[in-house]
């Protein structure tokens, strides 16, 4: 089987790496000119955390993992308001991670054979009765017996084949930016915790990164989807009246090309596969940010595809068999990012203030085990219970 995946990020890599590893032919193609380094630090668990390690990718994968215990809320002057032990509302094992680094484990530890293309832009999609054909923008053309869309929540294959973008984003009415920049003196107040700011309607987060640089978080809640021409010029406006060390951060902030700013919003599909095409990871089942577990998802997805790929009679059949096991995972954390909106980012003082209570309340011991559910959903057995085609 000759596959083709479009989108070299975290799903496209992970697909890359199992499909190879299982023998069959991969092509990537990137429409980047290279690796990007944009991204936020995520907290990784759950179902991708078990597809990692049994790709055997574990290992690599802590050893650029940060180990952040605590995410904290803190006032306009630093002092702490609330916290949470990330340790407790994850699935098992959780690691720290920036994307960037994330891509790069899986990047790095692609076999030999996989055909990694940087710089291809999708044009075109035709199916044949065999396969699919792929045009690219430079006018080569690309024949596959599949085709894989993990090119993310703006993608291409999904555009093309599945029809316009505004069929199926669903704007939760926040946007969302993170950059890295140097500061010693925040570096050294954050430590070795996630620091946000308690305060409704814009947050700024931090973590100190062990090269002396600070990844930062930025969500703010807006009623347009449209994402700013000048993400630096928004996010110094957006974020402006905030106190703490948001004034440094912000004078701090580089240029858009190193830059990630994008809109909050999940992609909601009827169905993921059209004949030799099927979709993967955000392209058909964002979660978004407000979910924490879109990477996780991701590369689990992936894993559970490509597995259904080589179990089952025919293509057609296994992209079936991957949905049919897979949409209930996704649309249970799509609908706990939902849910879970307004303490992500309170519009008022009253939630404030409420976040604030049911954040010490949780962290009691006889009412612990409440709050993996209320954050992060029901956890998911499925990698565990599904042994890796050999």
């Amino acid at each position: 089987m000759h596959a083709i995946i479009c989108g070299a990020g975290i799903a496209g890599l992970a697909l890359a790496n199992r499909l190879s590893a299982l023998g069959q032919d991969v092509t990537v193609l990137e429409r980047s000119p290279g690796p990007r380094p944009q991204g936020y630090m995520i907290d990784f668990f759950g179902p991708g955390y078990d597809a990692m390690a049994a790709m055997g990718l574990l290992p690599a994968l802590q050893e650029v993992a940060y180990h952040v215990e605590e995410a904290v809320l803190v006032d306009a002057h630093g002092r702490k308001q609330a916290g949470i032990n990330i340790l407790q509302f994850a699935e098992g094992d959780v690691l720290s991670v920036m994307r960037p680094d994330l891509e790069q484990v899986l990047r790095e530890h692609l076999p030999s054979a996989v055909d990694l293309r940087y710089g291809a832009t999708l044009a075109g999609v035709t199916p044949r009765a065999d396969g699919v054909r792929v045009a690219l923008a430079d006018g080569a053309t690309l024949d596959g017996d599949v085709l894989i869309g993990a090119d993310g929540i703006h993608s291409a294959v999904r555009r093309l084949v599945f029809g316009a973008e505004s069929s199926y984003l669903r704007f939760l009415g926040f946007h969302t930016a993170a950059y890295t920049f140097d500061a010693p003196e925040i570096h050294d107040e954050v430590g070795g915790r996630f620091c946000l700011t308690d305060t409704m309607d814009s947050q700024f987060g931090f973590y100190a990164l062990r090269d002396g640089r600070v990844a930062s978080f930025a969500v703010h809640r807006t009623g347009d989807p449209a994402v700013p021409a000048d993400a630096r010029a928004a996010i110094r406006s957006t974020y402006a009246d905030l106190g703490w060390v948001v004034p440094r951060a912000l004078a701090l902030c580089p240029g858009d090309e190193q830059i990630y700013y994008d809109q909050v919003a999940q992609i909601v599909m009827p169905r993921w596969s059209s004949g030799r095409v099927v979709l993967a990871g955000d392209a058909c089942g964002a979660v978004s940010l407000l979910a924490g577990q879109g990477a996780s998802l991701g590369i689990a997805g992936a894993f559970v595809l490509a597995e259904k790929l080589m179990r089952s009679a025919s293509i057609e059949a296994g992209t079936a068999e991957y949905e049919r096991v897979w949409r209930p995972v996704v649309e249970e954390k799509q609908q706990v990012a939902r849910s879970a909106a307004r303490w992500f980012l309170p519009g008022s003082r009253a939630e404030l203030i409420a976040r604030r209570v049911l954040l010490k309340v949780l962290r009691l011991p006889g009412l612990r085990s409440l709050l993996p559910a209320a954050l992060a959903g029901k956890p998911t057995t499925l990698i565990r219970g599904l042994q890796p085609t050999r």
